[in-house]
């Protein structure tokens, strides 16, 4: 007659919460101390498991213990289990389970929009905790794990829902001295012209100021962030979105020499139309559209 597996529903979890203990430390007397029992309790509880299992765990040794082959392939199981069971206890406060939200976001809307603002949302939402990862706009939504991705482009993106935040109206932008030395856009022909990973914005920009593009030589950057950064030491010219510098405007960090702007593109908060809206995914798209709004009024119009 075949054995029967053992029932996990029979396995008693303080047993099991002893043998991970034990398997970790190697000791049934570090167990006790972390558990707060005595060792004899510890021996007890693992005693239990395996008369359960029909197996033995350890190897009694005489300095310690050592795991058999069966409790090797269980403590990792075990461990598992235990850290995600902590991992969502731990989210109880107050009678009320946090919730959880991540969202992966380009790094020029990170450091440029949001996370001068986030601070309003946790305010207003404290039960919400937000975990962010910037992107260089390449983003998987279901293999990253993600309830959201705010990325750059034209809001087409495959099996994704995608709604508009903000407009990208990209204008010249330089360290003011250079920008004294800056009257007509053929002065940009004896500049540096700092460049994106993305072809063509300059040229794009030509256009709509009517003049013709030079030949483009500068150093190409992997992000906005890194192009104004370059801008504000002198390096160069770059092409950059309005609504994401407006602190470095303000503050002459960087300066617009020109009032022409080009439409490159949006900012777009986008999910995957099979994923379930929870209630943090829909506190924070209310939160967010209602601040790009007061974004959207409240941008400069000219240089």
């Amino acid at each position: 007659m075949a054995r029967r597996s053992p029932d996990i529903s029979q396995l008693p979890l303080n047993a099991l919460r002893a043998f991970e203990a034990a398997a970790r430390h190697l000791s049934f007397t570090k167990a006790g101390l972390e558990l707060r029992v005595t060792q004899g309790a510890v021996s007890q509880q693992v005693r239990i498991l395996e008369d359960n299992l029909r197996v033995k765990l350890f190897r009694r040794l005489t300095r310690g213990l050592a795991l058999t082959g069966e409790g090797e392939a269980l403590l990792p199981v075990v461990s598992d289990a235990f850290g995600h069971i902590n991992q969502v206890l731990e989210r109880f406060e107050n009678g009320r389970l946090r919730e959880m939200l991540t969202i992966g976001v380009v790094g020029t809307f990170a450091s440029g929009w949001l996370l001068p603002r986030i601070a309003s949302f946790n305010r207003s939402h404290p039960q919400i905790d937000i975990r962010i990862f910037g992107n260089n706009n390449r983003v998987d939504l279901a293999g990253e794990g993600l309830d959201y991705a705010i990325r750059f482009g034209d809001g087409a993106w495959h099996g994704t829902h995608a709604e508009r935040l903000l407009d990208a109206l990209f204008t010249p932008m330089c360290a003011p001295a250079l920008a004294k030395r800056l009257r007509s856009p053929l002065d940009l022909h004896q500049q540096v012209l700092l460049r994106s990973y993305r072809p063509g914005e300059w040229a794009q920009w030509f256009e709509a100021a009517k003049c013709k593009q030079p030949r483009m030589t500068g150093p190409t950057f992997d992000s906005s962030v890194a192009l104004a950064h370059a801008a504000a030491q002198g390096a160069g010219v770059a092409l950059l979105p309005i609504p994401l510098f407006v602190d470095d405007l303000s503050r002459k960090r960087l300066v617009r020499p020109y009032d022409t702007r080009v439409s490159l593109g949006s900012y777009w908060l986008t999910s995957l139309k099979s994923k379930r809206v929870s209630p943090a995914m829909q506190a924070f798209r209310d939160w967010l559209l209602a601040e790009s709004n007061r974004s959207r009024r409240s941008q400069p119009a000219g240089p």
